[in-house]
């Protein structure tokens, strides 16, 4: 009987030898490569105002695809400027501080975002004139947020006098998103 212990005793530890000496370890290695950080739009937004004798601010949304597939962190910047509102002959325009940025939504597209944190406070002028001036900052994720794809909406306001000249105002706006915060 102990002949017989000793002997699955000795076989038991043999088996776990065994085991032991097939194991190894394996290192695995996952490469993730950088994305790109984009922004579009096919947004064609626009107002409608009748003259009444009192001064108006229509508004207008303007949605916007922005996507972080950097993997860097750095946080980026929505910015904005435009064209002053003007008509074809004879020309009127708008003023240049017509348009305001009232506010702006971020939503996840899909997937799995990280928030963007925005710094930005609305009201906004929306900077024009004959030719687009410099632009501002419209929306922006801070460093180590808006990671992923987003839905980016302002909306903004424009300012019709009531003594505006009756017309076709047109102005070209535009958006671009750059890097960090």
């Amino acid at each position: 009987m102990k002949f017989l212990c000793a002997a699955l005793a000795a076989a038991a530890l043999s088996l776990a030898a065994a085991s032991s000496a097939l194991a190894s370890n394996v290192t695995a290695t996952a490469t993730v490569t950088a994305g790109t950080l984009s922004l579009s739009s096919s947004a064609t937004p626009s107002v409608t105002a009748i003259l009444n004798g009192t001064d108006q601010t229509p508004s207008y949304t303007l949605p916007m695809t922005v996507n972080d597939f950097t993997g860097s962190g750095a946080g980026w910047n929505v910015t904005i400027t435009s064209t002053t509102f003007t008509t074809g002959a004879p020309v009127h325009t708008l003023s240049t501080t017509a348009s305001n940025a009232t506010g702006v939504t971020a939503l996840c597209a899909g997937g799995t975002c990280t928030a963007p944190t925005n710094a930005i406070t609305y009201p906004l002028g929306v900077p024009a004139g004959a030719s687009a001036p410099t632009a501002v900052k419209l929306f922006n994720a801070a460093a180590n947020t808006g990671m992923g794809g987003f839905t980016v909406t302002p909306t903004i306001s424009v300012a019709i006098p009531a003594n505006t000249y009756a017309g076709t105002y047109t102005s070209t706006v535009t958006v671009a998103v750059v890097s960090g915060p």
